[in-house]
This record gives C-alpha cells, structure tokens and sequence, in this order.
C-alpha cells in the first residue's frame, strides 16, 4: 500500500492516542480474570459492536470454543483504536475480524505486538454504492449529479477505515470541489438510512463493503471506479496478541483452518447480525446446522 493512501490514518492517529488514555470502554460481560493470562481455557474476544464482521466472527469463535469447554469473553470496544490498543496491550486476546488493509496503519502502529493467526477470508473490498434504480453507473458521474444525493456521502464510524478510503476517493475525484460532503454516522445508522431510501425509492449514496450481508439483501450498484481510487486488497484475519499462538497453540492451529468463501461468509453473517440480531448464538447454531462441513471441528 502507498504512503499516500495510508496518510488520512496516520493522521488520525494522535486523535486515537487520546482517546486510548481515556481507557477501555469495557462491555458488562467482562471479567477480572479474562485474557490470554487468565489460563490456558480462557479467551477474551473484542470487537466493535457495529459493526457486523465483529460480531459474527466473535460469537462463532465462541460457540466452538465454548463447546470445546473453553471459558470464553466477549468484550464490546466502541473504537477500533482502542480495541487494537487493548489486543496490543493484552487486555484483549482478540481481534477476530482484524482487514489487513483498512487497518494496516494499526498493525504497523503495533508490530511487534500484535499477531496474525490466519487470514478467514480473501479479497475483501470498499466501494461507493446507491440503490440499482439510481441513474449514476461511475464516481465520475458523481460530480454532474450533486443534488440527486443533496451533496451527502452517507459513512459508517469516523475511525473506520472505509471512511479514511472514501476520503482517498473524494480528492482523487474532486468530489468535495463538486460540493460533496463525507458524513460520518455508524453502521447501524448508515443501514437504516439505505432501507428507508429503497422503500421509498429515493437515491442514497453510502460507504460500502465486501464481504457485508447487505450486498445479498439490498439492490445495491458499485459504483465503478475507473481512476482505481479504492484499489486495495482485505484480507480479514484473526488478530492477537502476540504470544497468543504458543500459550494456546490448539486454538491457534485451530483457527488457522477456518477459510470461507463469500456466499459463506456472507450467509453467516446475515444469519448472526440480521436474522438473529438479538442473539447472535441462535444464528451461529442455524448457520452451521445448515453449512455442518465449512468451520472445521475443534476439540480443544
């Protein structure tokens, strides 16, 4: 990747700093005794709660492990930043749906520290879309068409890092000359405004992803990209602290077989993060009922 992409990160870096100092903000379901030091079947898991990679990977790891008699806690950091910050610092075991690219400023920011046990998934990308009724087919028609989305990218979370490429985009573009502004939200808020947008099958124009159950659910376009501007390669990984892979060498190895294509991974997710929002548990078990032969099994 090229120092130019990487600049937006790296400088919002010191801002991450800052809140990092402020502490960890911990979900209710931690425990005193949770990490990598708390004994050779315990695992704490961080993610952030909005986002759905996060959540699915974290209570997929859970149920297999839990099964295998392993105490296991998930632990919800409101900031990517803090949370490599807590699987660097050990407070957390890991991060299980770490992007190799998006987040490399914070990899690079903690070498050392930080320990990738196998990538779960390959190609992930971002990408500018709008609903398939939407007359604009290329960022380069963005800049004629302002007013169709009132001047709006609709973002997910600030410290994201599809929000540090969109930013990439609108220079290589000239998007904020046109009178475009990147308006950061959540993901959860970012969803809501797109569902109420086809239903009422106005034009909306959002940050987007792969892999993401959304592309299988909404009549969503990419937006091509003909200037190359989001050309970056994910990779999402199963991120720890380092030294985790030889105190708990078994998971490890363990996790290091777990490969999904997309139409499996993006299955589990919709089944984890929107057909059972309100428990996550009750997707994963409807998920490998129907897909028993994709994770492989682990004993512990």
């Amino acid at each position: 990747m090229s120092t130019h992409r990487m600049s937006p990160r790296l400088r919002r870096g010191t801002a991450l700093a800052a809140v990092a100092t402020l502490g960890l903000t911990l979900a209710a379901c931690s425990s005193d005794d949770g990490g990598s030091e708390g004994g050779d079947k315990e695992v704490t898991l961080g993610y952030v709660p909005g986002w759905p990679d996060g959540l699915t990977m974290a209570n997929l790891l859970e149920h297999q492990l839990t099964a295998a008699g392993y105490d296991v806690e998930l632990e919800e950091l409101n900031d990517v930043g803090v949370l490599y910050t807590a699987v660097a610092d050990g407070d957390v075991d890991m991060y299980p749906s770490a992007w190799s690219g998006l987040h490399e400023s914070y990899m690079e920011k903690y070498e050392g520290k930080l320990e990738n046990l196998g990538d779960f998934y390959d190609g992930g990308t971002t990408y500018l879309g709008v609903p398939e009724y939407t007359d604009v087919d290329s960022i380069e028609d963005l800049a004629d068409n302002v007013d169709k989305f009132g001047g709006t990218i609709t973002g997910i979370e600030a410290s994201a890092g599809v929000m540090d490429d969109t930013e990439e985009v609108i220079e290589a573009y000239g998007l904020e000359d046109a009178g475009y502004t990147l308006k950061p939200s959540g993901t959860p808020a970012m969803l809501a405004a797109l569902d109420d947008a086809i239903k009422s099958k106005e034009d909306i124009l959002v940050t987007m992803w792969t892999p993401f159950w959304p592309n299988a659910v909404y009549p969503l376009k990419q937006l091509e990209d003909p200037k190359g501007a989001f050309d970056i390669e994910n990779n999402l990984q199963f991120q720890a602290t380092a030294g985790f892979g030889d105190e708990q060498s078994e998971v490890a190895e363990w996790l290091g077989k777990i490969k999904l294509d997309d139409e499996q991974y993006s299955s589990l997710e919709k089944a984890v993060a929107q057909d059972n929002a309100d428990d996550p548990q009750a997707g994963v078990e409807a998920w490998l009922e129907e897909n028993p032969d994709v994770v492989p099994a682990f004993e512990g």
